[in-house]
């Protein structure tokens, strides 16, 4: 046999098995995992979970015959019973006119009144309209039929006119025009700012 029948032979045999042994070290050799997967909450999350009913992350949208638009998140809700309301943490909604005027409110808590037709919102409260209207106050009673709202305590504000304070508001858009209304009554202080009509 000449040389290079020989090495082309023993080639045929060495080359396979190196193969095989980098294959086999790299399974026997490798590191061990731990193959039990881990759940990703702590022992509290758990717990205060399993302490009672809630829904993550509802989500309820609808549609007022008015073609208003109404949609509600939340971080999470519990179911409510007889004597005492569902209730949300973070809870977010998004009111939308037929004529595209917007209104967007956030609290900390909220809860689902007994009919399930009215949401309050507690804690933090922000109102956001589309005109550049922002007003903060402590609790919103908000309609989940159509778009109305009112706050019982007093609130604060900012807008294109400047800065406001009253004793409490209503909005809503039950007017023949369609337009949304937003009232502020019980001493209304208001300082207008004309440089910020012009930002």
């Amino acid at each position: 046999m000449d040389p290079y029948s020989r090495t082309v032979a023993i080639l045929r045999v060495i080359l396979p098995l190196s193969a095989l042994a980098i294959l086999a070290t790299l399974f026997l050799l490798s590191r061990s995992e731990d193959q039990v997967a881990t759940i990703p909450f702590t022992d509290a999350d758990v717990s205060a979970r399993t302490k009672g009913q809630q829904v993550t992350k509802p989500f309820f949208s609808g549609t007022t015959t008015k073609g208003d638009e109404i949609s509600v998140t939340a971080e999470s809700a519990r179911p409510g019973n007889d004597t005492t309301p569902g209730d949300a943490d973070n809870l977010n909604a998004r009111l939308k006119t037929a004529d595209g005027q917007l209104i967007t409110l956030q609290s900390d808590s909220g809860s689902l009144g007994p009919a399930g037709d009215t949401a309050r919102f507690t804690g933090n409260v922000r109102i956001e309209t589309s005109t550049g209207l922002v007003v903060l106050t402590d609790v919103l009673n908000a309609a989940l039929d159509g778009i109305a709202g009112s706050t019982p305590g007093a609130v604060t504000g900012s807008g294109p006119m400047g800065e406001l304070s009253a004793g409490n508001m209503e909005f809503s858009a039950k007017t023949g025009d369609g337009d949304l209304h937003m009232l502020f009554k019980n001493g209304v202080k208001l300082i207008y700012d004309p440089k910020q009509l012009e930002r």
